[in-house]
């Protein structure tokens, strides 16, 4: 059993950043995927960015050169690192982790994050 905790969203202008952490706890495995995902009103929920176990790691478009995903494997976390926000960023976001070798997936809870002047 893995539990993700998401923090880090809020307020911010366009152009701003924040950076978002999600911190996993239970039985960890090393060998996996975590990522971002995120909800605006009105839209489906869509694949921000991913990042492995080896730190290899892929964005969406709209994102790439504004957004940074990594991780600190021994505190069990993933960070993303927005810069130069936009209106659009505006969203609900959540925490992923994907498990290759029990194939099990968590989420979390969600954190809000609003750009607006």
């Amino acid at each position: 059993q893995v539990q993700l905790v998401e923090s880090g969203g809020g307020l911010v202008q366009p152009g701003g950043s924040l950076r978002l952490s999600c911190v996993a706890s239970g039985s960890i495995s090393s060998f996996n995927r975590m990522g971002w995902y995120r909800q605006a009103p009105g839209k489906e929920r869509e694949l921000v960015a991913t990042v492995t176990s080896s730190s290899s790691t892929s964005y969406v478009d709209s994102v790439k050169g504004r957004f940074t995903i990594s991780r600190d494997n021994a505190k069990n976390t993933v960070y993303l690192q927005m810069n130069s926000l936009k209106p659009e960023d505006t969203a609900v976001y959540y925490c992923n982790v994907y498990y290759y070798l029990s194939r099990n997936e968590y989420w979390g809870q969600g954190t809000q994050v609003t750009v607006s002047s």
